[in-house]
């Protein structure tokens, strides 16, 4: 089988974990955890790769749904993250990659950027399919990086699947380096609706479930255990402790790209009054926070 290309800078641990589209037997490939613990029945092939120990529709439910299709929502806050990181020849982690959707878009901004995922579907489609050798296998607690190597990273609706998000944040923060940035999209815990769907006794219904994390945690986590929400507070909580600061913080509206398809009109009401809100104490009702933390010189 063909090996990887691999940055000179990122060595053999990066070069194990990467997927290669050659031809040949099933590779030695691992999937990198915590201490260094080899995840059980993960099988690798030049052609296919897959987890067989998540049925398909558990993954979709535990992992999310990535960004398919890229839209004005996207668009909005991929402006976002330009303010605060300057993408030219930038080396830059997308952590949770999905189908590299902000992997490419970085990239035609003239930034080095790298992705990791732990859904080997995702990851080998989007290497196939968009050419993105770059990307690679990774849990986001264990990351295969050097101290100080990017100068950003994002973690865009992430944080609230991982296994440890306390270790995920600390991963970011120590293959960032000195003066980068730490970008961070996640579920606010004051919007009205929980977008991952909720789970009714047995029964998982997909959608946005009107007012589940308003509950108290003891209820909420009956509906939704399969995801993190999160309040301000718990955002500050998970860089408490790191050697930088909080730059910016607040909270922001959806995108409507779906309504949009359906009611042109309606979306771009929802739009003007919800991002004007953002400059409000309504912010605070947003579906996301958007965070971004840097690193201490």
């Amino acid at each position: 089988m063909a090996g990887p290309t691999v940055h000179p800078r990122l060595g053999s641990r990066f070069a194990k974990c990467v997927l290669t589209s050659g031809q040949g037997d099933r590779s030695d490939a691992t999937l990198h955890q915590p201490y260094g613990t080899p995840a059980p029945a993960l099988v690798f092939s030049s052609d296919f790769c897959y987890d067989t120990r998540v049925p398909t529709d558990d993954k979709a439910i535990r992992l999310g749904h990535p960004s398919y299709v890229w839209r004005f929502g996207q668009d909005r806050r991929l402006d976002l993250i330009r303010r605060y990181v300057a993408l030219d020849n930038a080396c830059v982690l997308d952590i949770g990659c999905g189908i590299g959707a902000y992997v490419e878009k970085f990239s035609a901004l003239n930034a080095r950027a790298f992705g990791v995922d732990v859904d080997a579907e995702k990851v080998v489609n989007a290497r196939h399919e968009k050419n993105l050798d770059s990307l690679a296998l990774a849990v986001s607690e264990a990351l295969p990086f050097p101290d100080d190597f990017f100068d950003a990273i994002l973690l865009h609706e992430v944080i609230e699947h991982v296994a440890d998000d306390a270790q995920t944040i600390r991963e970011a923060q120590r293959v960032c380096r000195r003066g980068g940035r730490v970008v961070v999209f996640a579920p606010n815990r004051l919007y009205p609706f929980e977008t991952h769907g909720a789970y009714f006794g047995k029964r998982y219904v997909f959608g946005n479930i009107p007012l589940i994390n308003w509950l108290p945690d003891f209820l909420r986590d009956r509906f939704a255990p399969h995801v993190r929400t999160y309040t301000a507070r718990d955002i500050r909580a998970l860089f408490a402790g790191l050697a930088g600061a909080l730059i910016a913080h607040t909270q922001i509206y959806p995108g409507y790209d779906k309504l949009a398809r359906r009611s042109a009109w309606l979306a771009r009401v929802l739009r003007g009054v919800t991002y004007f809100s953002e400059h409000t104490p309504l912010r605070v009702f947003g579906l996301s926070h958007f965070a971004v933390w840097q690193k201490s010189f």
